[in-house]
């Protein structure tokens, strides 16, 4: 079964056949750096570097761009909010997505373009679409003419007569039709500005996409992505200008995840719900984190509650103490694996647990059914613990391993050890003392070995009421967070 994506172009879900056999071009729309990122941007995120490891892992070149708008209206306003320099908040921001991003555990991109650094390209664009008609000058601002591009409104599945601006805010009046965007704006005292032949000033936020995407993928690409908030007008405004300045198609799949909202209300700050990546890794451990965003098929709207989070917390709670006790079966003749994941998915066929893989994550990427398939495999794996181990039964829990990481490298989890992850998530989940409960451990085995079972147990019921379990086993005593 090959590959098939949901084009939003085209309303349904299509064969990918990528422009030149072998490789892949995908290109998806990064952040606005006026702020810190929050749990939205950390799902649009994920899902394009899940994708990007897919098509790695069945074999393909990708290169993977994704952008920076670092000179934009919000940036500058926050700045004086701020009473900061408008590069320099832009630059901490980016400083923080890398941060956040890189506790995710996400992929860096192949070439990561910040707008600035492509004005002149920007320029030359608009040069472009004003000698072809497309666009026009007003007093030093420039305006893509919408009603010139025929197909205008196509992507979004809107129609232009249909349209409406200034609802909320009054119509340039010296646009020519109301929904005419900005290719280039008129400097304004103390705000960022560059030379044009226009005059002084900066771009407008569509152009920079199209860009910088043609200049690392060319005028038409494999994919271009981006939160469905991004559909209209952003999108729509890129494809416009970029078919119009190159005649080229622009992107043959447009793929747009869904919103997310915290405890079923759209996030905000008026509302006090406004949850960032760096406040959500105080509250859980990275892989909870992706293990939930993953958890909805990524066109589905996705809501973050506590109590949804700490489901999937439980769940992997579940698939580490799974690993933990493979690993105690296995010891020292199974090394924690080291492979690439390029290629780690080019003959699934020859494997019944990675062909199911391929062929959910083949229906438009669905996660959700494929981490359903990793539950799965744990489960049969601690059948096999529970049976007794022999020697049949050791070989199959080394293949089952193999395959179980094959997967979860895709999806970006599994690639913490368990003593670690258990570790971290307890810290994370209650105030809790590692030395205290060491010492409590010590104190308790103390006690057994003076026959105090007394205290003994009651050391037990002091760490259990704290969420502790202890677990005692040949090589001694051990504790996790009970989740």
């Amino acid at each position: 079964m090959p590959l098939k994506l949901y084009n939003t172009a085209t309303r349904r879900k299509e064969e990918f056949v990528p422009l030149h056999e072998g490789k892949v071009g995908l290109y998806a729309c990064g952040v606005t750096v006026y702020d810190l990122c929050h749990v939205g941007h950390a799902r649009s995120t994920i899902v394009f570097d899940v994708l990007v490891r897919y098509f790695r892992a069945r074999g393909y070149e990708v290169t993977y761009v994704r952008n920076f708008t670092d000179v934009d209206d919000k940036i500058i306003d926050r700045a004086k909010l701020l009473g900061k320099d408008p590069k320099a908040l832009a630059r901490e921001n980016i400083e923080a997505f890398y941060e956040d991003m890189g506790k995710l555990g996400m992929l860096i991109p192949d070439q990561e373009p910040r707008a600035t650094q492509f004005i002149p390209h920007m320029i030359d664009m608009i040069r472009a679409l004003i000698d072809k008609g497309y666009a026009y000058d007003a007093d030093g601002d420039v305006f893509f003419a919408v009603d010139r591009f025929e197909s205008y409104g196509k992507l979004s599945g809107r129609r232009l007569e249909d349209m409406k601006a200034g609802s909320r805010v009054a119509v340039d009046e010296r646009k020519r039709h109301p929904m005419d965007f900005a290719l280039w704006k008129k400097a304004k005292p103390g705000e960022p500005e560059w030379p044009s032949p226009w005059g002084a000033g900066r771009p407008g936020w569509h152009i920079e996409c199209s860009v910088m995407s043609g200049f690392f993928l060319g005028p038409t690409f494999d994919i271009h992505g981006g939160g469905e908030d991004l559909l209209f007008p952003h999108h729509e405004n890129e494809r416009a200008q970029s078919v119009a300045a190159t005649g080229g198609e622009f992107a043959r799949y447009w793929v747009h995840n869904g919103f997310v909202t915290v405890e079923s209300e759209k996030m905000s700050k008026s509302l006090g719900n406004f949850l960032t990546i760096r406040d959500a890794l105080t509250l859980y451990h990275p892989e909870v984190l992706r293990i939930f965003l993953l958890s909805k098929h990524y066109r589905s709207p996705l809501d973050f509650s506590k109590s949804a989070v700490l489901d999937l917390q439980t769940g992997l709670v579940r698939i580490y103490r799974t690993l933990q006790r493979v690993k105690d079966i296995l010891g020292k003749e199974t090394p924690r694996e080291s492979f690439s994941l390029q290629g780690s998915l080019s003959r699934p066929d020859e494997d019944p647990f990675l062909g199911s893989f391929v062929k959910v994550m083949n229906d438009d990427l669905s996660t959700p059914n494929a981490i359903a398939l990793i539950f799965e495999k744990i489960t049969e794996m601690n059948k096999t613990v529970d049976a007794g181990p022999d020697a049949e039964a050791i070989r199959h829990l080394q293949e089952d391993l193999h395959r179980l990481r094959v997967a979860a490298k895709v999806l970006g989890i599994l690639e913490e050890n368990p003593e670690a992850f258990f570790e971290k998530v307890a810290s994370l989940s209650a105030e809790v003392n590692t030395a205290e409960i060491e010492g409590l451990i010590e104190e308790r085995a103390r006690a057994r070995s003076e026959r105090n079972f007394a205290r003994a147990d009651e050391i037990r019921a002091l760490l259990k009421g704290r969420g502790i379990v202890l677990e005692d086993g040949p090589k001694g005593t051990t504790w996790r967070y009970d989740i």
